[in-house]
This record gives C-alpha cells, sequence and structure tokens, in this order.
C-alpha cells in the first residue's frame, strides 16, 4: 500500500462540516474512478502529549489517504492536475478550505509486520 499524509490548518472563516462534507465529495469522487483505495478519519493534532515532538510544523488538522500502489497514485495526481470540471470543482473547493498544506507520502514496507 501508498499512503499520503495531509497536514493543514483551516482557514478562519471555514466551517468543520462544511470541511468534511466537501472531503467527502472529493474522496467519493476518486473512488468511484479507483484512484483511491481508502481514507481515515479527518484528525485533530494533539500536541500536548509529549508523543507529539514535532516542533518544527504547528498544523492543526491531519487526514491519511490509502492508495493500492505507485501506480494508483500516480493516476491520482494526473486526474487532479488535469484541472477539467467537473473533478476540479471537489478537489478546488477541498483546497480554498485550507492552508499550509504539506503532503507526505510513503510505502508500506514488503516485510513481515512488526
Amino acid at each position: 500500500m501508498f499512503h499520503m499524509l495531509s497536514c493543514f490548518h483551516l482557514r478562519d472563516d471555514v466551517d468543520l462540516v462544511r470541511f468534511q462534507t466537501d472531503f467527502r465529495l472529493f474522496f467519493d469522487e476518486m473512488r468511484a474512478k479507483d484512484m483511491v483505495e481508502s481514507v481515515g478519519s479527518l484528525g485533530r493534532r494533539q500536541s500536548d502529549t509529549p508523543m507529539d515532538t514535532d516542533e518544527d510544523r504547528d498544523h492543526g488538522y491531519f487526514i491519511i489517504m490509502s492508495f493500492r500502489d505507485r501506480e494508483q497514485v500516480d493516476a491520482a495526481y494526473a486526474y487532479i492536475e488535469d484541472h477539467q470540471k467537473p473533478r476540479e470543482l471537489t478537489h478546488t473547493s477541498v483546497l480554498a478550505q485550507v492552508r499550509d498544506p504539506v503532503f507526505i507520502c510513503w510505502q508500506d514496507l514488503e516485510t513481515a509486520a512488526l
């Protein structure tokens, strides 16, 4: 599996429920096109625990999307970058609600589970 962690702030004027609804529409669209396998729930950072040691970033929200493999990731990226309607509307709507996004990707290692 291949995963992408999205770290971001919500813009000050964004309603959390609206963001979740718009993100779900975007995910459902991508899933219907076989461009993503799954998405985790939206998470709010809990930086007041000693387990949170990232002092370089202060992002407040996180979400993980999972993909079957690198080919699916690359297809999803190409689809988003194509910027043709109606897909532009769902992705643009989500991006318009966030600020300072950072995207981190990794692939599971094909070794025995720890």
